[in-house]
């Protein structure tokens, strides 16, 4: 396969694998909260660790920022959640954090590519299929310039720092995100809702600076599990949002 396609498909692919579904997770409609967020139970896709449904008020918080504390076995990695940018993404984030959802979980995906460069987390299971068993809408950016590699003009620069949710197709956000540790081109398929603190990019290079893990199949991958372990110590809140 050569680079040009890898690289493409790589670009596509920031995804959650999906479960499998039971006979019995289809008697009962899912659960859907009534506020403007909807969040969703995905009975197939039940949750990796019990959590309930967020809080969905009328009036979603829309202003401010929220700084998160998320120490992590390679070092600080500070969030900074944007609700005005993602209120919904920010108020389900901040709703798993609280629940210890993400506490010592293990980031599952490192990729190297030239035009994709990211650190993927957010998994109990370690696997890149668990998740928080709910779902919710997207809410894509709209403000990321073109990417300059992308001739083509489809692809948007989610550049050096940016904080983004991983997904499985439309609407279908859950609790896997990615920090972006250098300039990457991607559809604009991903909802963005915060940044990395400048102590976490230093985190952030020296994981990417670690490489992958090789496999029997491909010794130099560019995509795969990170060498240096990185384990979410915890996700708190440093301040009351």
């Amino acid at each position: 396969m050569n680079r040009a396609l890898m690289t493409a498909l790589a670009a596509a692919a920031l995804v959650v694998s999906g479960g499998s579904t039971s006979a019995s997770a289809s008697d009962a409609p899912p659960r859907t909260t009534h506020g403007p967020c909807q969040y969703t139970q995905t009975p197939e896709e039940p949750a990796a660790r019990p959590v309930p449904l967020p809080p969905d008020p009328r009036r979603t918080p829309s202003h401010g920022t929220v700084d998160m504390a998320v120490p992590t076995s390679q070092g600080p990695l500070p969030l900074r959640l944007d609700r005005a940018k993602a209120p919904c993404t920010v108020q389900s984030f901040v709703h798993l954090a609280r629940h210890r959802f993400y506490d010592r979980t293990v980031c599952h995906r490192l990729t190297a590519y030239p035009t994709l460069k990211v650190l993927q987390c957010g998994d109990p299971t370690s696997t890149g299929e668990g998740g928080p068993g709910y779902k919710y809408k997207d809410e894509l950016p709209v403000d990321l310039p073109p990417a300059p590699s992308d001739p083509t003009g489809v692809r948007r620069l989610y550049g050096r720092g940016l904080l983004a949710m991983a997904n499985a197709g439309p609407n279908t956000n859950g609790s896997q995100f990615f920090v972006v540790y250098g300039d990457s081109a991607l559809r604009p398929n991903y909802t963005v809702f915060g940044t990395v603190g400048d102590a976490g990019l230093k985190t952030l290079d020296k994981i990417a600076a670690g490489g992958i893990e090789p496999t029997a199949q491909d010794p130099a991958p560019v995509d795969g599990t990170p060498v240096l372990r990185t384990e979410l110590l915890s996700v708190r809140p440093s301040c009351r949002p």
